[in-house]
């Protein structure tokens, strides 16, 4: 099992910047890769950033791409979604996820542990 607790989400302005953290614990985490998620009321759960067991390799989805950047600590068992140019769009849960598969993969089927999901909130 592996128990993942996000954190640093809250409320700001467009163009703001914020960074998100997920804490892992249980199994090892340099062996998950880790992925970001997204989701707004009344629409489906999509996909935001994935990055590999090292951290040599990352996927974002095109809306995040050149904005925010995923980067992971296996000293600390962390992985950080940092989001700058926010736009009021970027407003969901965002649930941090873990896959013990070995591609980083943009699809939820192929992430076995998720967490409760942190508010985050950008106006306009």
């Amino acid at each position: 099992q592996v128990q993942l607790v996000e954190s640093g989400g809250g409320l700001v302005q467009a163009g703001d910047s914020l960074r998100v953290s997920c804490l892992a614990s249980g199994r090892t985490f340099s062996r998950f890769v880790m992925g970001w998620f997204r989701q707004d009321p009344g629409k489906e759960r999509e996909f935001v950033a994935t990055i590999t067991f090292s951290g040599d390799s990352t996927n974002y989805a095109d809306s995040v791409k050149g904005r925010f950047t995923i980067s992971r600590d296996n000293a600390k068992n962390t992985v950080y979604l940092q989001m700058n140019s926010l736009k009021p769009e970027d407003t969901a849960v965002y649930y941090c996820a873990a896959a013990a598969g070995i591609r980083p993969g943009i699809h939820i089927y192929e992430y076995n542990y998720w967490g409760q999901g942190i508010q985050v909130t950008v106006s306009s």
